[in-house]
């Protein structure tokens, strides 16, 4: 007789009821399937059922007629409900218990740890203790489900999750199913495991991965960029301390961009007669 084992999904019998829910055997050991974890409303002496294995908030072998994608046995992806500081973070995998994916297992940067509403990619494990968690795919679990890139998805819009975080760089599973890589060059900031991001391709390896860039394109820089100058001139009433020849740190210091994006966004205002340059000054052209 196979013995109960937590983590998995298993068939059992109907042992007899109790006055919170129903009491299952395999023949050699009994745990309790509780009526709220119940499909329908009433089971029948040794009729045979299909529960999942779990330990309750006391340890106790339980089962629940909730069936999750994600076991001992088998990979998917889990919501983040809870976030806790000195334990880690808590998964929903498809039951009514959250299950917990240990602070160890996490970076030791908590500003990467996944938050509240964020999906990883996972197993279950039992820990030394029997108890079981969250395991975190690694890189092989994403390659047995990947999808090989070709030369056609270059310079292509992607969205993806976030599922490893390294000072390289991220890792990103995306949502047709390819493997792909963000240096740390070709992002603002780093993203967390489990975010949801959108970025474009800028390579595609003969492997059929394909490298990654969140930095938007060019054109789209300019146009954020201008926008950010013309908030700021806003602020100022229309003028600014800032021209195409301030020092590379001051533009850097204030607007977050490089001299030569500054001058590129400054280029376009004044193109489309927006703004204009007067002694170390830019005012907006209907102030002059």
């Amino acid at each position: 007789m196979e013995k109960i084992k937590p983590g998995t999904i298993m068939k059992l019998k109907v042992s007899h009821q109790a006055p919170f829910g129903y009491f299952l055997t395999n023949g050699q050991q009994e745990i309790l399937l509780h009526q709220n974890e119940m499909k329908q409303k009433e089971l029948m002496e040794n009729e045979e059922i299909e529960v999942f294995i779990y330990q309750d908030g006391q340890g106790r072998l339980a089962a629940t007629m909730k069936l999750p994608s994600i076991t001992i046995e088998s990979f998917g992806w889990g919501k983040v409900e809870e976030v806790h500081q000195k334990l880690g973070v808590f998964v929903n995998i498809g039951i009514s218990k959250g299950m917990l994916l240990a602070k160890d297992d996490l970076p030791p940067l908590e500003e990467v740890w996944p938050q509240v509403g964020d999906e990883i990619y996972c197993t279950l494990k039992l820990g030394n203790n029997g108890r079981l968690f969250v395991k975190l795919a690694k890189e092989d679990d994403f390659k047995s489900i990947a999808k090989k890139a070709d030369q056609s998805l270059f310079n292509k819009n992607i969205t993806g999750t976030i599922y490893r975080t390294l000072y390289a760089g991220s890792s990103i599973f995306t949502s047709d199913g390819y493997l792909g890589f963000i240096h740390r060059s070709e992002r603002k900031e780093e993203p967390r495991i489990g975010e949801k991001v959108s970025g474009r391709v800028i390579g595609v390896k003969e492997d059929g991965t394909i490298n990654v860039s969140l930095l938007p394109r060019k054109h789209e820089a300019i146009h954020s960029d201008a926008e950010k100058i013309l908030a700021y001139m806003e602020t100022r009433h229309g003028a600014m301390p800032y021209w195409d020849k301030s020092h590379p740190d001051d533009i850097e210091a204030r607007f977050g961009m490089s001299k030569g994006a500054f001058k590129r966004a400054l280029g376009k205002l004044m193109k489309e007669g927006k703004v204009y340059q007067e002694e170390g000054w830019t005012y907006f052209k209907t102030d002059k």
